[in-house]
């Protein structure tokens, strides 16, 4: 298990991808939040298990139907501000 913290770009904001990604990471009851960044990106941290991460690349690329994801970077973080025990959209 490790918490990642994944940067998306492309056109993430605007486009309900926040939303598709919020209920998608619950319905696979994931842990974290998604978030809207001033630069345009869309910032997402979440704790996944290694067999899990595939699953989780697949939700932050297939992203909402109006979406348009260019890239995904992500690194694995220490520490992380889970105030859930689900996964939440934060503003």
């Amino acid at each position: 298990m490790q918490r990642y913290r994944f940067i998306v770009s492309g056109e993430v904001q605007g486009v309900f991808y926040r939303k598709f990604v919020s209920q998608a990471m619950m319905k696979k009851q994931f842990q974290g939040y998604v978030k809207n960044l001033e630069d345009g990106t869309v910032e997402v941290v979440a704790v996944v298990f290694d067999e899990d991460f595939d699953m989780v690349m697949q939700i932050l690329q297939e992203g909402s139907p109006a979406s348009n994801v260019k890239e995904i970077s992500y690194q694995i973080i220490q520490d992380a501000d889970f105030a859930t025990d689900g996964f939440e959209i934060r503003y």
